[in-house]
Formats: structure tokens, sequence, C-alpha cells
């Protein structure tokens, strides 16, 4: 996609605004947390998600349904680790913890992202993947210990960080069945057989555990997450793709971290400590570092 030479100065906005708007989606999930359960604002989200998406994807399904019955295995399985697992637990560790905290943990899946592809890809990490994993691990280690490392003996109190970390380590098996099957499916058509697979695995909690009505309190929580995150987001974020190339888009990630953290700030009055620095300066180091790739020797 060639992009407007008047435009292209401005494509920098591009991955800050789809990050800014998942950074806000974090805040939103803490702070919502009191007014709606887990399963609910992740069933409604993806409902209106799936709703807004039908009339402008279904003529698209029509003529690529039978690229999407090929596939339909592999879109069941993304929806279920990217959508499900990942959201759901984000959701519930929003009641255990701050979001300070779940933007720090969020950083960490390109590491987590390096193990899972060891097991699946078969792809061993370098030195600097390695080296980059450790410091990352410290720095969020140090978050979970509060700046305390001997605070980790006492688990019962880092109950939402520990889930977070699972929805992380999830979303990291979402980004490598990415790109192990690399699906040629368009963006939004993949996006909609996903969301319609989450909404069917979220049938049996919805059965069991009921939905919480939609209220004054919580439905401009939900009308954002099912919107924003869901499906702007990832729109601007492939515009960005487009416009500067995945490597110098992927970098802006770790502005997550920052943006949750100064969001939570002034709209949670959460504190910022030094620890919280540290982790995440840590964090973003080690990324950078496991993301470098060693030189290659030319043979004279």
């Amino acid at each position: 996609m060639e992009l407007n030479p008047k435009l292209a100065k401005w494509s920098v906005l591009l991955p800050v605004i789809a990050v800014f708007f998942w950074s806000l989606n974090i805040v939103v999930t803490r702070y919502v947390a009191e007014f709606i359960s887990p399963v609910s604002i992740s069933f409604y989200r993806w409902f209106i998600a799936f709703i807004l998406l039908t009339p402008f994807v279904w003529p698209q399904l029509i003529r690529q349904r039978s690229m999407v019955v090929q596939h339909w295995k592999q879109l069941a399985v993304l929806a279920a680790f990217g959508m499900v697992l990942y959201q759901g637990l984000s959701y519930s560790a929003a009641h255990y913890t701050s979001a300070t905290n779940m933007g720090i943990i969020n950083a960490f899946i390109p590491v987590f992202t390096i193990f899972v592809s060891i097991f699946i890809l078969k792809e061993w990490p370098n030195r600097f993947a390695v080296i980059g994993c450790i410091i990352s691990f410290s720095g969020l280690l140090l978050v979970i210990a509060k700046g305390n490392f001997a605070n980790l003996v006492s688990l019962g109190g880092h109950s939402g960080d520990i889930i977070m970390i699972f929805a992380v380590f999830f979303y990291a098996f979402y980004g490598v069945f990415l790109k192990k099957w690399q699906l040629k499916i368009p963006l939004f058509t993949s996006l909609y057989v996903q969301i319609f697979f989450a909404l069917l695995y979220h049938l049996p909690f919805v059965l069991w555990l009921g939905l919480d009505r939609i209220d004054a309190q919580n439905v401009g929580s939900v009308l954002y997450a099912g919107i924003f995150p869901s499906l702007v987001a990832p729109l601007v974020w492939i515009m960005a793709v487009q416009a500067m190339g995945p490597n110098r888009t992927s970098v802006f990630m770790n502005l997550m971290p920052i943006f949750t953290a100064v969001i939570a700030y002034f709209w949670l009055a959460e504190q910022w400590s030094i620890y919280h620095t540290i982790g995440t300066v840590l964090a973003i180091l080690g990324v950078i570092l496991a993301q470098r790739k060693p030189l290659l020797v030319l043979e004279k």
C-alpha cells in the first residue's frame, strides 16, 4: 500500500492511536470491574463488535466462504486464545490488581512469545533473546513484588498479577499460531469469524453464570470495549503496518505500560512508584534486546 506523501509524516500517529485505545481499554477494564462481571463484559464486548461488523463483512464472508471453511479449525483456536482466554482472564485479573500492573505485564507479550515459539515453531532464541528475557523477567518480578522480592513469598497478595501473566501467556500462543499458519484470509473476515467462535465459547459460561444487566454505570465501558479496542484499534494498527512496516510499528507497543499508567493515574488515582519505573524500563530494554538479531560473520 502506497501512502500519500502528504500524509506520510503523520503515519507515526497511527500506531500511537492504536496503542492508546488498547491502553485505555486496560484502564476501562479495571474501572468497570466493580460494575459488571468478567463473563458479562467479555460477552457484550464481542457481541457488539459482531453486530457492528456484520453488515460490512457478511457479503465478503459469503464470497470467501470456501476459504473460511478450509481454515475454520485454525480460526476457532485463534478465537479461544486471543479473545476468550486472554481477554477473559484480563477481565478477571482486573478484580485483584491495578491497571498499572496490567499494562506493565502486557509489555511482556514479546518475551512470552519467544518461549512459546520454542515449542511450536522450534525456533530457538539467540543469546540476545535469552539475555533480554532474563532482564524482562527480573522487571516483571520486581513489579509483582512491589519493589521487594521478599514479598513474592506471599503469593496470595499477587493473584491478580498471576492471572494477568496467564492471560499474556495465552496471548503469546495467539501470536505464534498466527505466524505458524499465516492464513491468507482478509483481516476483517478473519476477525469476524473469530468473534463468532468467541461468542460460542462464551455461551456455556453465560448459561451457567448469567449476564449482568447493562446499566448507567457500565454501558459506557461496554460500548467502548466493543468498538474502539475491538474494531478501531486493529484497523488503525493495520494501516500503520502498511505505512511503516511491521518492525517499526511493533516498537510502539512499548508505549502501552506508559500510556496505561498515565491514564490510570489521572482517572483511577493509581500511584506510580519507583518499582513501576524500574520494572517498566527493564521490560522495555529486555524486549528491545530480545528482538535484536545477531550480526552475520561473512567468510573471507
